[in-house]
């Protein structure tokens, strides 16, 4: 067994199994005609089940053929132009390239010990993001496992920097489309049933400021404490970007830590063309931004940044045969000083690779065009009878209702919206998502690849209609 250790004497049975796989999955990405089978959970289960996990194949292309038959068949590709449901990109090469070398020397990036240069290409790439941020020269950061695990850090520091024990008294503000990482967070730090205050958004979507500053004065008049607003820049329902630069002003007025969840329009960091949609964002206490979304980056690659580095103390714990205190003193880099995770992978690599061999601009270019994409599919979807669009995009979502011109019942509307997307999933020609809107239910295009086209939209649109009208029909038929 010995002979499966990747060590120096095995480098010839590492390089021909990874090539292998690689060869395997390069000739399905090739062969991919569309974004998924349709495979059912009754249909691949049994297929699951019937390994016998405690008999071994023992052979590298066994396993391979194997997999082929319980993954990568039906496996859901995000890179196919027609997947346009979750915050799921396709991913540059640069990156993958990044994982492959992560993953083969396998890093733990939290301690100095375990890293080196690994810690220190993390910590450039957290000067480098908040530079784009503008968080000033005593900005920090950590990479994180993903946005809710960098939401959660930013609000445990912002209550540590509230200097309270009275935790009933705390206060988080944040808009009605903001992320459930938010409400998750305050009950894991232990704050009251009512602790999340849910803010009004306007017609767009964006946190009602007006509003908010009711919130805040009321909670002021009842000796509560502002602990927190999160402000989104990229809803993951509408994409909408909250009035940065009020809030930032409202949180300055009332003491009130101001976190940003960018999150999804972290992307904007890097474009020439769209950076002004997230000014005021340089005014945030913390910021969350996942390279994952709109970076092209494979899952997890996400990070948190604070305006003081001092603020990251509230995570810090020493541990003799880890992290001892001396090594503060003696200037020793240890990245578990600042994170929420002990064991991490060296994630920063596959960013590091990308800016490597693509450059900022590069990552910046394709988010504008998935931007440019979202607003021609509004136009199209604004000019489309078949359909209602709640708002014009500030990223690249898009979020739209068939409306049957023979049928006026919600309900009934609702039921055929539902089915269209159930249906489409089915036949693997399309992947979209959903959600509400209103009370109502609606369908949710997320476009994140620069592959996908004004025709595939159009296409996607057909085919919902298609499924929908299928429904109706039906409906109408039992109904007689």
């Amino acid at each position: 067994m010995r002979s499966h250790l990747l060590n120096d004497t095995t480098t010839e049975h590492y390089r021909r199994s990874v090539t292998e796989g690689v060869e395997r999955v390069a000739a399905k990405l090739a062969a991919t005609d569309r974004p998924f089978t349709g495979v059912t959970v009754d249909d691949l289960a049994p297929r699951i089940d019937a390994i016998d996990l405690d008999q071994p194949l023992r052979d590298t292309t066994a396993v391979l053929d194997e997999l082929e038959d319980v993954y990568l068949r039906d496996a859901v590709y995000f890179h196919h132009p027609r997947y346009l449901a979750h915050l799921n990109c396709p991913v540059v090469i640069p990156a993958v390239l990044g994982e492959a070398v992560l993953s083969a020397v396998n890093s733990s990036l939290d301690t100095w010990d375990q890293s080196a240069g690994g810690t220190l290409i993390e910590r450039k790439l957290i000067d480098w993001t908040a530079a784009r941020i503008g968080l000033g020269p005593a900005a920090d950061g950590v990479f994180t496992s993903g946005g809710t695990q960098s939401n959660l850090q930013a609000l445990l520091l912002a209550r540590e920097e509230t200097k309270t024990d009275e935790l009933t008294k705390l206060r988080v503000f944040a808009s009605e489309v903001s992320h459930f990482s938010v409400q998750k967070s305050a009950k894991l730090l232990g704050l009251g049933p009512d602790a999340v205050v849910v803010v009004p958004v306007d017609h767009d979507k964006r946190m009602q400021t007006v509003a908010l500053a009711h919130e805040l004065e009321r909670c002021a008049e009842a000796g509560l404490i502002p602990m927190a607003v999160v402000a989104t820049a990229g809803t993951t329902d509408f994409g909408s970007i909250d009035p940065l630069p009020e809030i930032a002003g409202l949180c300055e007025q009332y003491g009130a830590w101001m976190h940003v969840d960018a999150a999804y329009g972290c992307g904007l960091l890097a474009s020439r063309k769209y950076r002004h949609r997230i000014d005021g964002i340089e005014r945030a206490d913390s910021v969350t931004v996942d390279y994952h979304k709109s970076f092209f980056q494979p899952v997890s690659s996400s990070a948190v940044l604070v305006r003081d580095a001092a603020t990251l103390r509230h995570a810090t714990y020493h541990a003799e045969y880890l992290n001892p205190r001396r090594m503060v003193t003696e200037r020793i880099p240890n990245q578990v000083d600042k994170s929420l995770q002990t064991t991490r992978r060296f994630d920063a690599l596959k960013l590091w690779m990308t800016l490597r061999v693509m450059g900022a601009d590069g990552i910046g270019a394709l988010f504008d065009e998935v931007c440019d994409l979202a607003a021609e599919g509004w136009k199209l979807l604004a000019a489309d009878p078949r359909y209602d669009v709640v708002v014009e995009p500030s990223l690249s979502t898009l979020v739209f209702r068939y409306i049957p011109a023979a049928v006026t019942d919600p309900a009934e509307i609702d039921r055929a919206n539902l089915y269209a997307r159930k249906a489409l999933f089915a036949s693997g020609d399309a992947v979209v998502a959903g959600t509400k809107a209103s009370g109502r239910h609606y369908l949710k295009f997320t476009l994140l690849n620069p592959e996908t086209t004004t025709a595939d939209i159009s296409a996607v649109l057909d085919l919902i209609a298609g499924h929908a009208e299928q429904y109706l029909g039906e409906s109408l038929d039992r109904a007689c």
